[in-house]
């Protein structure tokens, strides 16, 4: 394996310099390819999906398949206009020159998938990159074997592994392909790792993308529309189980509505999996064994509201609130917090753990005396969730809603301190992707002496500059 890399590596980087990426045609006929590729290969991969995740077909293609479509599609359409040089003003006292900026590929990349969302959040960056110019190794997940393998073979029928490639493998290959320079490394995953990723593009300098996650708080206030705010939370809690790097992980709700948005929560479950949720199509399954452990044992930091029915077999976890005991006007609040892992670590499944408050503003403060989260939810009057979000920090946030920042492509989606660093999506992407470079071009047919030694006339030069 450790030459196969090497090889591809040398491939790609002989491919780059070479200029073939650099021609906007070859970019929007490769975007066309995997255009192309996504539509004869997505019955595979939504079996694929089912098969690792017990993904629906409508759940895969409306959080995976169709986002990664729509991005392909938005590169195509404005790709040319995005890479079109863009003049700047240039002040006096440059006089007579002109100033534009270019952009130009990084060059090699490397993109590395979580297996949470293992077509979209592998296939998304690899638009930006093909969009920018740049060539690209994929490493997808071996968490989900039968989506990585389906990845794999849809990249090799669409692409010559020179310009875009797929490796499989554990952490050692994770471990081999970080010890080769690339120009840009993009990691999707936990904080922990990617701090790991950031160590190793150190010894080359190598700018990283890091999307990683996070505990992103929902703030249900005393004035929400609760049974809207109950479903449309129910909905972004169970999307993928849980399993989602912006699913709302802890419900910081004022004790006013606390009882009616419990009761509103349990309904809104049974509407959208059905009376009986193990027979429910469209209620993933935790990825493995460990993961359902893990999950599983947040259950003894709290008492169990609803839910708590689990199979090891089936990797199943019901949807489950948890009732920690923790207001937020209480002096000890943060301590009896901090003691729990529930409330300290990502959840990252169905377990949904309630802390009350009775004053806004001591969610607020929860919320900053804690790492920077993916997301944050607010559900309330708009002016007030305007009032949270200037006052904390996240990589995104919704106003009465869940997750769907996520799936706009025309805004920047990316973390924030713990949670990440760089955006993608759109023409973010495509920045991403590439440098951004400056070129001032000055005219030879007047030569102005101030800026020369013995800069004569400094008096009138100090004005100027």
């Amino acid at each position: 394996m450790k030459g196969y890399i090497t090889q591809i590596v040398e491939a790609q980087r002989s491919l780059f310099k070479s200029g073939t990426t650099l021609d906007l045609n070859f970019r929007v006929e490769m975007l066309k390819k995997l255009q192309t590729a996504l539509d004869k290969w997505e019955k595979p991969l939504t079996d694929a999906l089912w098969k690792d995740l017990h993904k629906s077909y409508e759940e895969a293609y409306l959080t995976e398949l169709s986002i990664v479509k729509a991005e392909v599609r938005n590169h195509i359409r404005h790709l040319k206009s995005w890479a079109k040089p863009k003049r700047k003003a240039t002040p006096i006292k440059m006089f007579p020159s002109r100033s534009r900026i270019v952009s130009e590929p990084l060059g090699n990349t490397l993109i590395i998938s979580p297996w949470n969302y293992p077509v979209q959040l592998l296939l998304n960056p690899l638009v930006g990159a093909i969009s920018a110019g740049c060539t690209a190794i994929l490493k997808p997940s071996p968490y989900v074997p039968a989506v990585s393998e389906t990845i794999s073979n849809m990249i090799a029928d669409t692409f010559e592994s020179n310009y875009i490639a797929t490796i499989q493998g554990n952490r050692d290959v994770n471990q081999e392909l970080l010890s080769h320079r690339f120009d840009l490394i993009f990691f999707t995953g936990s904080p922990s790792l990617g701090k790991l990723v950031m160590e190793a593009a150190s010894k080359y300098l190598t700018p990283v993308v890091l999307e990683l996650g996070g505990k992103s708080p929902c703030i249900v206030d005393k004035e929400a529309d609760i049974n809207t705010t109950a479903k449309r939370i129910a909905w972004g809690k169970t999307l993928n189980s849980g399993q989602t790097c912006i699913a709302p992980d802890y419900l910081l709700i004022h004790e006013d509505v606390k009882e009616k948005f419990i009761e509103a929560f349990i309904k809104s479950i049974k509407a959208l999996h059905g009376s009986d949720i193990t027979k429910s199509k469209h209620y993933v399954r935790i990825v493995n064994d460990r993961s359902f452990e893990r999950v599983k044992g947040y259950f003894a930091d709290g008492d169990i509201i609803y839910g708590g029915r689990t199979n090891a077999e089936d990797k199943f976890i019901e949807p489950t609130l948890l009732e920690t005991h923790i207001n937020l006007a209480d002096n000890d609040a943060d301590e009896k917090a901090n003691s729990k892992k529930l409330l300290t670590e990502e959840i990252f499944g169905p377990v949904f753990p309630i802390i009350t408050f009775n004053d806004r503003n001591e969610a607020v403060k929860y919320i900053n005396n804690r790492e920077k989260p993916l997301a944050l939810y607010y559900f309330g009057k708009e002016c007030d969730g305007i009032e949270v979000i200037r006052n904390t920090s996240s990589g995104g946030a919704c106003i009465n809603d869940t997750i769907m920042h996520i799936a706009n492509e025309n805004i920047p989606f990316g973390g924030v301190g713990n949670s990440g660093m760089g955006t993608y999506h759109g023409e973010e992407s495509f920045k991403t992707f590439s440098h951004l470079r400056s070129v001032v071009s000055t005219g030879t047919w007047i030569d102005l002496p101030f800026r020369y030694m013995p800069y004569r006339m400094f008096g009138l030069v100090k004005k100027i500059v």
